[in-house]
C-alpha cells in the first residue's frame, strides 16, 4: 500500500543530510565568518531546523570539525598509501605525493577550508590546533619521511628533513594567501596544479644531489 506513495523530502534524503549540512556551514563561514554565523542559519541553509542541525552536530566547532575531517583530513592517508604502493625513488615518491596534495587542494571547496582555518584561526585559536592535529601533523610526518629516506639513499642532499618539509608546504600556503586573500594571480584549479607543477620541479632540482 505505502509502495507507490511519494516518498517525503526527509524521508528520501535523510541519509545525505550531514553532508548538506556541513555544505551549508562551509559556505556560510567562508560567507559571513564563523562568529557571525548561526546554527538557524545553517539550518535554514540546509533546508532543515535548527534543532535537526543539532541533532547532527552539536555545537559549530563539531561542524568545523565535521568539514575538515570529510573533506580535508584524508587526504594525507591517501597520499601515504599511494606512495607506500609506488615502486620507485624518493624523487618520484615526493612527486606524486605533491602530484597528489596539488589534484586535491585546487578542488574549490578543499582549497577553501585551510583559508578559512588561516582566517579565523587568530580569534579562535582551537581551530588552528584542531586543524593541525587533524591535517597538518600527518600530512608533515609523511612528506619528512619521504625526504628522510631520500636523504638516507643519496637522492637527496643532507638537511634537517623537519625544517626543509616547511620549505615544500611553503609556497603553497602563499599561493593560497596571494590568490584568496590579496586577489594576486589566480586562484583557480588549473593554476592551483601548475603552481605545484613549478614547485615540484624548482624543489626537485634543489634537493638533487
Amino acid at each position: 500500500m505505502n509502495a507507490g506513495r511519494p516518498q517525503k523530502k526527509f524521508e528520501r534524503r535523510a541519509d545525505a543530510r550531514p553532508d548538506e549540512v556541513l555544505a551549508a556551514a562551509l559556505d556560510l563561514f567562508l560567507r559571513d565568518g564563523f562568529e557571525a554565523t548561526r546554527m538557524e542559519d545553517i539550518g535554514k541553509a540546509a533546508g532543515i531546523s535548527k534543532a535537526t542541525v543539532y541533532l547532527y552536530f552539536p555545537s559549530k566547532q563539531a561542524l568545523l570539525e565535521g568539514i575538515v575531517r570529510r573533506s580535508i583530513a584524508p587526504i594525507p592517508d591517501e597520499v601515504g598509501k599511494a606512495v607506500a604502493k609506488l615502486q620507485g625513488s624518493p624523487k618520484q615518491a615526493l612527486r606524486m605525493a605533491l602530484s597528489i596534495f596539488a589534484k586535491r587542494l585546487s578542488e574549490p571547496q578543499n582549497a577553501a577550508i585551510p583559508m578559512l582555518i588561516l582566517r579565523e584561526a587568530g580569534r579562535f585559536p582551537e581551530m588552528a590546533a584542531m586543524y593541525r592535529h587533524e591535517v597538518m601533523d600527518k600530512g608533515l610526518a609523511m612528506l619528512s619521511g619521504i625526504l628522510r629516506k631520500g636523504m638516507t639513499s643519496g637522492d637527496f642532499r643532507a638537511t634537517d628533513p623537519d625544517l626543509a618539509v616547511r620549505s615544500v608546504i611553503g609556497p603553497v600556503l602563499a599561493h593560497l594567501l596571494m590568490a584568496r586573500v590579496f586577489d594576486i594571480g589566480d586562484g583557480s584549479s588549473e593554476s592551483m596544479q601548475a603552481l605545484f607543477a613549478n614547485h615540484i620541479d624548482l624543489l626537485l632540482n634543489g634537493l638533487e644531489a
